[in-house]
């Protein structure tokens, strides 16, 4: 199963909207084939094993990291396939929590009279598609907030400028994480502050991903960089017909999510991504979209950078977060990583429940 996942994250990058799944068949304790899902509407991991496998398969037993799913899509059911090749035994890390699945593959598997087992490295397994289980189980996905800050936590100059505060080696990481994103979040203060493209380019991919703007009032500029080659997404609180169709022309689609105080509704910002198959955000933002982020209980794990530097009070912070009165209010987090990346550190944490 350890190395079914592996498998599974050389789909990292590339599968969205579906899940990153690997599989091994194994008869007479030696691998006879393996397999992984690449990209949406190309065949499965289970399909790709099963191929290397051949007649070796009859009688032998499938490692898949996630549910065999039974039921048509862009691709036949991968619980038909393992039981036309005759596997003896199926052993899965985790139910698939799509509802078309839902237990359904293996229920299916074992009134046929194959030997199913699940939860073998599930843990290891949510956390590879964090982002499609958060997309299935809470209808938006996982969204990660990216800050890159000097050691006293400030991400820009008073003026706005924050090129560069940390080293080329996390710039690349950063951009590592991005590939791995189905959408790049930002709001119209960096775009105008800093102009960036959101592009992955650091890091070898043949997707891009989606890149939205958190735009109230439609002011992003028609010459931004973010803009070149579509793929983009503003979303605004107001009909301005004009200047959607401005934006429109640009290759951005527009879509209205106004709140009751003339901004961009982000709770249903983030269900309007889950919709469109939107499975991990990554939110590269100013101090202020990040405050309302984290308001507006939006964000789920923390990604920051920190740069061995000091910048002082008058700088911009991470979070516009509103002065607390009692220590008892404040955000609790859980440690997930810390790591030199460079000269800078790598820090990942995650918002606490409740």
């Amino acid at each position: 199963m350890a190395r079914a996942l592996q498998l599974a994250a050389r789909g990292l990058y590339t599968t969205t909207p579906n899940p990153r799944v690997g599989c091994v068949v194994v008869r007479d304790g030696a691998v006879v084939g393996e397999g992984w899902h690449e990209r949406a509407g190309e065949s499965h991991a289970e399909i790709h094993a099963l191929r290397l496998a051949g007649e070796a398969a009859r009688g032998a037993t499938a490692y898949v990291s996630l549910e065999p799913c039974n039921h048509h899509g862009r691709t036949p059911p991968c619980a038909e396939a393992l039981l036309g090749a005759g596997v003896a035994r199926v052993v899965v890390a985790m139910q698939d929590p799509n509802p078309l699945v839902a237990g359904e593959g293996m229920a299916r598997l074992r009134a046929c009279g194959i030997d199913v087992s699940s939860g073998l490295l599930e843990a290891q397994a949510r956390e590879l598609n964090i982002g499609f289980v958060s997309r299935m189980e809470r209808g938006r996905p996982w969204v990660r907030l990216k800050c890159a800050a000097s050691l006293d936590g400030k991400t820009a100059l008073l003026n706005g400028r924050s090129q560069w505060i940390t080293g080329a080696a996390a710039r690349r990481d950063g951009h590592a994480w991005r590939a791995r994103s189905c959408a790049i979040l930002t709001g119209i203060g960096t775009v105008r502050d800093d102009d960036p493209r959101l592009t992955v380019r650091d890091v070898a991919t043949t997707r891009q991903p989606l890149r939205v703007v958190v735009d109230s009032r439609l002011e992003t500029p028609l010459e931004a960089k973010i803009l070149a080659g579509g793929n983009v997404l503003v979303a605004c609180a107001i009909d301005d017909a004009a200047r959607a169709a401005k934006l429109r022309q640009r290759g951005a689609e527009v879509v209205a999510l106004p709140n009751a105080d003339g901004k961009v509704e982000l709770p249903e910002l983030m269900r309007e991504l889950g919709r469109r198959g939107v499975n991990e955000v990554l939110a590269e933002a100013g101090f202020k979209l990040n405050g309302s982020l984290l308001r507006d209980g939006c964000v789920d794990e923390l990604l920051i950078y920190l740069a061995p530097s000091l910048i002082g009070d008058a700088a911009r912070g991470m979070f516009d977060l509103p002065q607390l009165v009692s220590l008892d209010d404040k955000r609790s987090l859980s440690w997930r990583e810390v790591r030199q990346v460079g000269d800078d550190l790598r820090i990942v944490a995650r918002l606490a429940a409740g």
